[in-house]
């Protein structure tokens, strides 16, 4: 039986990255400790890439970086699909001169 691990505030914990955190004892309890908001930013930080080659990474960085001590990603804006605030004038700025994808 695998032990439940915990999604964030808006996203659920995708497949992939459940198995890695299941398959790391250590990152799993790290995963546990952060808040739920925190949780939702590095879920949200994996799934809004463009390529399969980048998720990838981005799920082998949730583990590894879990386990050197950020509780965070670094360098990101933050969530954008949380409804329960405004985005940030400087966040809106951001998203605003990003090209769009295609």
């Amino acid at each position: 039986m695998s032990k439940k691990i915990s999604g964030g505030t808006v996203h659920s914990l995708p497949r992939d990255l459940r198995d890695a955190l299941s398959s790391d004892v250590r990152s799993s309890a790290l995963w546990e400790d952060i808040t739920p908001l925190a949780r939702n930013e590095w879920i949200c930080w994996t799934i809004s890439v463009k390529t399969p080659e980048t998720r990838k990474d981005h799920v082998r960085r949730v583990v590894s970086e879990l386990k050197e001590g950020m509780r965070r990603p670094c360098c990101w804006i933050g969530c954008i699909h949380r409804t329960d605030k405004k985005i940030s004038p400087s966040v809106r700025g951001i998203l605003q001169r990003r090209k769009p994808r295609r």
